[in-house]
């Protein structure tokens, strides 16, 4: 079953991401360590696609090897 968009979205405000609006549904997430930011489309209550949570997963995952 597909996690919820508020679920990527409290994953990512414990792991220390920082995140702006967007235009419409879209936030933009971004921590210091990364180079990179992280686009999430979707209300709070939709069901997240699959590549959501892959990109969520891999920035977690990128965020815990800078940290090492």
């Amino acid at each position: 079953m597909p996690k919820k968009i508020r679920e990527l979205k409290t994953m990512l405000l414990k792991a220390g991401f920082d995140y702006r609006s967007g235009k419409g549904s879209h936030t933009v997430w971004s921590h210091p360590l990364l180079p990179y930011s992280l686009t999430l489309s979707g209300k709070d209550g939709a069901d997240a696609d699959r590549y959501q949570e892959k990109d969520v997963k891999n920035a977690l995952k990128d965020l815990g090897n800078s940290q090492e």
